[in-house]
This record gives structure tokens, C-alpha cells and sequence, in this order.
């Protein structure tokens, strides 16, 4: 039986990576993307997908349902952020903006999908987190995130983490393995290509938890080099 996923955010960036990785591997990946020109004209299934929108997100759930009947993997990977400087100069109206997207996109979409995925015989649900997000490594005055601030885009990643943490614990005793991963500093639209990795490389360790066996972890927060404290 050929596993079904959805890549929310997938029109370029890590989003797109993450889909090309799941095809190679015999997935049949659906582009979650605002514009479904632009993913046809890649060659990609797709969805139009707006995880701000409920009608979207619900219309999204309802077509892939008629389409395939059920859901294998969800990968939450829409994510904005802003430059906000130090939290004394950041807004509530910039941090509705982030949260929109980064916090409460995720739980629209994680809910639509749900019925679906509990008709898989192994649900895996991948939350594209950050580092950033990580209390441990924000307080940890050795760390090279020591000095960062952004408080919008780090709480946001920090909440989608207790979000992963939470849909986890409900799901604790179903095939459904709910998980956080963090790409690294991956070359992107979001960072104007400052990063240091690939597209590829950064949904690599994506994939690997989207394919996760059945003795795999669940509410794991993890990168490349291994667990990452929350």
C-alpha cells in the first residue's frame, strides 16, 4: 500500500524539498500550496491549501479524502516570520501575524487531517520546528542562541513544540507518532538564502521522521545531531 502525505507550505523552500524526498521514496506527496498554478507547473500532486483560512484547510481534508480515502503523513510545514528586535519593541498585532501561520494553522490543519490519519495503520504527524523554539538552549548562556530575542518566531516555535508535546499524549497509545524537527539554518525565501544548508538537507531529517517505523520515538524533538531539549 503506497503512503499518502501532505507538505503544507510546499510551494519552494523546504516545503518543496520535503515533497520531491517523499516521491523518491514511493510516498505519493501532495503539495499543500495558496497557488495551485505554480505546483502544477513543477509536476507536483497538490491542494490548494491556506492554513489561516478553516474553509480552506476543511475543503483541502474533504478533497483528499474523495481522492485517496485516508491520510498517512502530515507534515506542518508553513511557517512565516518577522524582524521584530528585542521583545520591548515587538507588537501583539506582529505576533497575531506569526501565530496565525506558525501556531494556530497547525492546530487547524493537524484537526482536519486527524480522521484521516487514524485510518492509516501507522499515522505520522511532523512538526517543522526550530531550535529557537527550545527554552533549554535559549537559556543556556554557552549556547550560540544565548543572544537571540526575536520573541514573535522563537514563542511561536516554542508553543507549536507543547503543541507536538500535547497531540502526542492523546494519540499516546495509537499508531499515530506525533513529532517536532528542527531543519537547522537551511537557505530560504524566510532568510533571504542566509542559510548554511540545503533545501534538501534541511528536509532530511523531515522525512526520516515522516517515515518513522514502528519503534520510533513519539513527542521528540529532534534535529540532525540528535534530541533537542524543549
Amino acid at each position: 500500500m503506497v503512503s499518502v502525505a501532505l507538505v503544507t507550505g510546499a510551494t519552494r523552500g523546504i516545503g518543496l524539498a520535503i515533497v520531491r524526498l517523499l516521491a523518491e521514496r514511493g510516498v505519493t506527496a501532495i503539495a499543500g500550496v495558496r497557488d495551485e498554478a505554480a505546483a502544477e507547473r513543477l509536476g507536483l500532486p497538490c491542494v490548494r491549501l491556506d492554513v489561516t483560512d478553516p474553509a480552506v484547510v476543511r475543503a483541502a481534508a474533504g478533497w483528499i479524502e474523495r481522492e485517496y480515502g485516508r491520510l498517512d503523513i502530515l507534515v506542518n510545514n508553513a511557517g512565516i516570520t518577522l524582524p521584530d528586535g528585542p521583545p520591548s519593541q515587538a507588537t501583539a498585532e506582529q505576533a497575531r501575524h506569526i501565530y496565525e501561520t506558525n501556531v494556530f494553522g497547525v492546530i487547524e490543519v493537524t484537526n482536519a487531517m486527524l480522521p484521516l490519519l487514524r485510518r492509516s495503520p501507522a499515522g505520522r504527524v511532523v512538526n517543522v520546528s526550530s531550535e529557537r523554539g527550545s527554552i533549554g538552549r535559549a537559556l543556556d548562556q554557552r549556547h550560540p542562541l544565548w543572544p537571540m530575542l526575536n520573541l514573535t518566531y522563537c514563542s511561536s516555535k516554542a508553543a507549536l513544540n507543547m503543541i507536538t508535546v500535547s497531540y502526542a499524549k492523546e494519540l499516546w497509545d495509537t499508531p499515530i507518532k506525533v513529532n517536532a524537527v528542527d531543519p537547522g539554518w537551511v537557505k530560504t525565501d524566510i532568510n533571504h538564502g542566509a542559510g548554511i544548508k540545503t533545501p534538501e538537507e534541511g528536509a532530511a531529517p523531515i522525512v526520516a521522521m515522516a517515515l518513522l517505523g514502528p519503534d520510533g520515538p513519539t513527542a521528540a524533538f529532534v534535529q540532525d545531531e540528535g534530541p533537542i531539549p524543549f
